[in-house]
């Protein structure tokens, strides 16, 4: 067991998710690990660990995943609003099934995910959420249509929630990274887009580790409660965009 409390994050199988899980264990803290393989989240082996198998579109799956994970550690003090997917494509060709999915895993997972802890941090009075945003999420590029629009969702509730939570002394901190080495292409159907992603990509001489996204979160977490960096965004030196 561990004095330190509860982080729990989604999307916690691979990419930034499993960075943070990892990052977070390695400071002594117990981690609740939400996603879909849970396999994946069990073969890493990390101590003081709860694994559950979540799809954040089940609003009661992440709520039962965080009263488990709190029946053993205690009261959740951390929560990754992680879990995303990219199905970047030209918008004119692009399926409609794929808006949907976006739509529904990057906004209203986030928003079930802030409901399974926002209240009973507000009674507490002390907590953190962390939203993963993009730097798409700040401007738009192409091919990311119904993307770009899920990340300024999140920026948008972000900056509501977190100054709907100010007075209660809860913190709401964005994330709006870059390129980042992750799984995050494997969302992307479309062959040019992917195409001209990678080329890109190659261009800047590739992403940064998502050990760097977790290293400045632990940071940002252990500041005093009473101080806030509202927004990390981090990107490769050579992203100009």
């Amino acid at each position: 067991m561990t004095d330190k409390p509860l982080v729990a994050v989604t999307g916690a199988s691979s990419g930034i998710g499993e960075a943070v899980a990892r990052t977070f264990s390695a400071a002594g803290h117990p981690v609740l690990m939400m996603a879909r393989r849970i396999d994946k989240m069990e073969a890493m082996g990390l101590p003081n660990v709860i694994c559950r198998e979540v799809d954040v579109r089940d609003r009661a799956a992440i709520k039962a995943a965080v009263q488990d994970a709190e029946a053993v550690y205690g009261p959740t003090d951390m929560m990754f609003v992680n879990a995303g997917i990219a199905r970047l494509a030209d918008i004119g060709r692009q399926p409609p099934e794929e808006w949907d999915e976006m739509i529904d895993i990057n906004t209203k997972g986030a928003m079930n995910t802030i409901h399974a802890v926002m209240n009973d941090m507000m009674e507490r009075r002390t907590g953190t959420i962390f939203m993963m945003s993009s730097i798409a999420g700040r401007k738009v590029y192409p091919d990311h249509t119904v993307y770009c629009g899920t990340k300024y969702f999140v920026h948008a509730v972000s900056e509501s929630i977190r100054e709907y939570l100010a007075n209660y002394d809860v913190r709401v901190i964005v994330l709006s990274p870059g390129v980042i080495e992750t799984e995050i292409l494997s969302g992307v159907l479309d062959e040019s887009t992917l195409a001209a992603y990678k080329d890109n990509k190659v261009k800047m001489g590739g992403g940064i580790g998502p050990e760097h996204v977790s290293e400045i979160m632990l940071h940002a977490y252990q500041m005093p409660q009473n101080a806030l960096i509202q927004e990390i965004c981090i990107t490769p030196t050579r992203q100009t965009y």
